[in-house]
């Protein structure tokens, strides 16, 4: 970094993270052969593009001198800017003739530590009950405005996450990262929120930002977002190894490959690295490489099947699907169901896999008397609370076909409701009866001086909020920095004194690492690289 550019460089504690956090991702960069006040000041500054406080043009113009000094080239995506054509040609030669595997031997190993100081995540839009308006979808205008296209990203139930780990272990199986690397990582912890011993716990994928600083300070655009879907990912092929986009990351979620994989290259399913653009952006990363948390884009793609198009390995593999992802710019969704009303998917999440089918009822109910007692005797798998419930979502659904596109599992739970709703009607159960409705507490009863109005959707609401919970609040990480997350947070919002504790698994009890740092300290570093 030119210090005549630059000599006013101060020291100030920039990262959200804290001083303890930034100051080791310094002392990080410092053990590599890059310049690691440049890596933090550009990192600084990336921050200060996403909050507004410095445009994408001044922040190239800024560093382009620096990077291509440093470099030998500068490939950071602007919208405009100056960037030397010159520059970037000399750029692309210089990949064939810089011996990168052997600036990789030299780099040191990072220390990974798992635990952070995160009570600035809970700091976002204030614990509002109101969707964060970045998530909602933005529907195209009469005038003709292009559709927003796919955006991929997560609604994460807090309040119902119980700790088990099997995403953290789904995701190390599907992606082969070695040992303490988490891409998906779970912190428990305690702050003014809790009660006594009691603690939650927040769940900590990459947030895949629509305005990711990570991306700003890449010099090579090894680190950059997908036009196709906003999936913000890393070539592995482009990767220099650098870091920057370790230092810039306000969530944490970067780890470097700084030893050979421990899942060679020759077992790795080509399908599963290489993207629709036949980019290697999946899978564990080889030596040398920044990797992180992919959202499955090979899954994305269709390489593992058309099943897969929409899932991801965490979301599949999460017991009480707290974890929904889908396409962020579609209100029809699953994460943007779950967020809009999250009672009433809270609600067919637990009721779905208890639900009898349709031939059931009505084979259980032919011949059987029809009301409200009768029915619940005759079928096995209805109660009193099923029927109002799936009453409930009828009445706010409107009973139509809920529109949705491949593999949402929100909207296939709910056309299943609508389909036993419709075996009670067709098999006698009078769905509108002022007894039965008001007795499931879906009416108000009239009396006897006034006429009775039917269903009352805000009945129905209160009957699934008393099933299935009314969260406190909706958030994004660190939502007023201006990255724009494309993972939105349901309940439990850590508060500024957030400290972490012990979760209710341990992870060396699912064969993982809690801390990357106990399995790098087992190892030492050489000339030669890494040893055991």
């Amino acid at each position: 970094m030119s210090s005549d550019d630059h000599e006013d460089a101060d020291e100030e504690v920039f990262h959200p993270l804290g001083e303890e956090w930034q100051d080791g991702l310094e002392a990080e960069l410092e053990d590599t052969e890059y310049d690691a006040e440049l890596g933090m000041e550009m990192a600084k500054d990336a921050m200060r593009v996403t909050k507004g406080e410095l445009s994408e043009e001044e922040f190239h113009d800024r560093y382009h001198e620096d990077v291509m000094d440093e470099f030998g080239e500068d490939e950071r995506p602007i919208k405009a800017g100056n960037a030397d054509e010159d520059g970037r040609l000399e750029s692309t030669l210089s990949r064939f003739g810089v011996d990168e595997e052997s600036r990789r031997d030299v780099m040191k190993k990072m220390g990974g530590a798992g635990a952070v100081g995160f009570g600035a995540w809970g700091i976002s839009n204030g614990g509002s009950d109101e969707p964060p308006a970045a998530a909602l979808a933005e529907e195209s205008t009469e005038g003709g405005e292009e559709e927003a296209g796919t955006q991929w990203g997560m609604a994460l139930d807090l309040e119902h996450c119980d700790g088990c780990l099997s995403c953290v272990v789904a995701c190390a199986e599907e992606h082969d990262w070695d040992q303490g690397a988490n891409w998906m990582y779970i912190l428990d912890y305690q702050d003014e929120t809790t009660d006594g011993d009691e603690s939650y716990r927040l769940i900590r994928p990459c947030q895949h930002c629509t305005d990711a600083p990570c991306e700003k300070v890449c010099p090579t655009t090894a680190r950059h977002t997908r036009d196709s879907d906003g999936l913000v990912l890393t070539d592995y092929d482009v990767c220099i190894g650098c870091r920057y986009c370790q230092v810039a990351c306000p969530y944490g979620v970067n780890y470097f490959q700084w030893d050979d994989p421990e899942v060679p290259e020759s077992e790795l399913d080509p399908d599963h690295v290489y993207d629709e653009r036949g980019r290697p952006v999946s899978a564990r990363g080889p030596r040398g490489v920044m990797e992180k948390c992919t959202f499955c884009p090979t899954r994305q793609d269709g390489s593992k099947g058309e099943e897969f198009i929409g899932r991801t390995a965490c979301e599949d593999a999460c017991p009480p699907e707290v974890i929904q992802f889908g396409d962020m710019n579609d209100p029809n969704s699953d994460p943007q169901r779950y967020i809009e009303n999250t009672a009433k998917s809270r609600s067919l999440v637990r009721i779905a896999t208890d639900l009898p089918d349709p031939q059931t009822i009505e084979e259980n109910l032919e011949g059987n008397d029809q009301d409200l007692q009768s029915v619940v005797e005759s079928v096995e798998d209805l109660d009193e609370e099923t029927i109002a419930i799936v009453l409930a979502v009828a009445i706010l659904g409107k009973g139509g076909e809920p529109e949705h596109g491949a593999n949402e599992t929100l909207a296939e739970q709910e056309a299943a409701v609508f389909d036993v709703v419709r075996a009670l009607d067709e098999n006698g159960l009078d769905l509108e009866s002022q007894e039965l409705l008001v007795e499931l507490e879906l009416a108000e009863d009239p009396g006897e001086d006034e006429e009775f109005q039917g269903s009352d959707e805000e009945l129905a609401q209160e009957v699934l909020e008393n099933f299935g919970g009314d969260p406190q609040s909706q958030f994004k990480l660190l939502e007023d920095i201006g990255t724009d997350p494309n993972v939105v947070y349901i309940g439990n919002q850590p508060g500024p004194e957030a400290h972490q504790v012990e979760g209710p698994v341990a992870y060396e009890d699912v064969d993982q690492t809690d801390v990357r740092k106990d399995v790098l300290d087992e190892k030492t570093f050489g000339p030669q690289g890494p040893s055991l």
